[in-house]
């Protein structure tokens, strides 16, 4: 049982065990907090007074947190959430921001969305920092666990604490190599060809690859990689083919050719998720609505003609 006082506790210490448990690491959270390993270390010494607990231990060459600790952290990042609020307030003015700010997205949504987000945030919020982190198939549990404060997918996670808001809906198309070959002419022409796609971790398709499998459409998959990034290596010289969101003729498959799908497509929608905790912040709300300022101007450059 701890001899401390529970108002000994500040944003300080609480702030400190959030970062320590996300960065793994002591010295890469001294790195992160601009403060001197021993600082962190000594803090960490008080934290542990304060709640009774070893809070990390050693697992390799790194640390990892107790039980306990990943309790606590739980309820610390409400409690900074709180903090932050009641610091805000009415008188909110993103220059006065000096923070991290982790969005989860993969290649399309973060190379189509956060270099022009970033632009913005440095001319309105320059004490700003963002991190981007890759979403995979994102889950509840990044958002509530606050491995991110936002993340950017057409998968938003099932959760009552869930929040989302549709940023905009992107086409199919068929990328290739047209010095290999030309446009798919029919189904027929198109099925008989190799296929590359995406499967994100843990073994997750596209939705596109999905819906086509359920409506009994086979395609002869050569290759799988695990982001968009990884496809045009797998196409260039060859007469294979990917169906893919069109948005990537823009940047990441510049260099290829598309064509429309030989048969109807659903759309892929996109989303911006965050977790309930943040509906009211007045930081968190402006964020999302920079995102959104942003996304006309993106899919206008974006958008390859056809």
């Amino acid at each position: 049982m701890s001899n401390f006082d529970h108002l000994s506790l500040d944003g300080r210490l609480l702030q400190l065990l959030v970062i320590v448990i996300e960065e793994g690491s002591i010295t890469r959270a001294a790195e992160r907090l601009g403060v001197t390993q021993s600082a962190v270390s000594h803090l960490l010494d008080k934290l542990r007074g304060i709640v009774g607990d070893p809070l990390f231990v050693k697992s390799g060459r790194g640390i990892v947190p107790t039980a306990r600790a990943e309790a606590l952290a739980v309820h610390a990042r409400l409690l900074l959430d709180e903090m932050r609020r009641f610091a805000t307030g009415a008188e909110f003015d993103p220059r006065q921001l000096a923070s991290h700010i982790t969005i989860a997205a993969n290649d399309l949504q973060r190379d189509l969305l956060l270099p022009p987000l970033l632009a913005r945030l440095r001319e309105v919020a320059p004490g700003i920092t963002l991190r981007v982190i890759p979403s995979d198939v994102p889950t509840a549990d990044m958002l509530r666990d606050e491995h991110c404060q936002l993340a950017i997918s057409p998968r938003p996670p099932e959760g009552s604490d869930i929040l989302q808001k549709r940023l905009f809906d992107d086409s199919y198309r068929v990328f290739y190599d047209a010095s290999q070959r030309s446009a798919p002419e029919s189904l027929a022409d198109y099925l008989a060809a190799d296929h590359v796609s995406v499967l994100y971790e843990p073994r997750r398709s596209l939705d596109i690859d999905q819906v086509l499998l359920a409506q009994g459409i086979e395609r002869r998959f050569v290759a799988l990689v695990p982001g968009f990034a990884g496809i045009a290596p797998f196409l260039r010289g060859t007469r294979r083919l990917a169906t893919l969101p069109s948005l990537l003729a823009g940047e990441l498959l510049r260099e290829l050719a598309s064509a429309p799908t030989p048969l109807p497509c659903p759309p892929m929608p996109m989303y911006m998720i965050w977790h309930l905790r943040h509906r009211h912040d007045p930081a968190h709300n402006w964020l999302r609505g920079e995102l959104e300022d942003i996304v006309p101007a993106a899919l206008m450059r974006a958008r390859p003609a056809h």
